[in-house]
């Protein structure tokens, strides 16, 4: 299972699943929501949190968090 925790830098994906649990409220109200494009724009020096871009927005989420979002690549 591919994750976004797992992109390296540059690299883009689909958000297709997730636990509504897990993900907070907030970044769902910013657009990480399934169908939706994210691209991964930088690391923090010790690769936490995740600086990324999904559909224009830009947010950094914790590692923990992007782990327990399921993504699929884009070529």
């Amino acid at each position: 299972m591919l994750t976004i925790a797992s992109l390296k830098k540059g690299q883009r994906a689909i958000i297709k699943d997730f636990s509504v649990d897990v993900v907070p409220l907030k970044l769902l109200e910013m657009g990480c929501l399934p169908g939706n494009e994210v691209t991964l724009v930088q690391l923090a020096p010790f690769h936490d949190p995740l600086y990324l871009n999904i559909n224009g927005s830009h947010l950094a989420i914790r590692k923990e968090t992007a782990a327990q979002i399921e993504i699929e690549l884009i070529d």
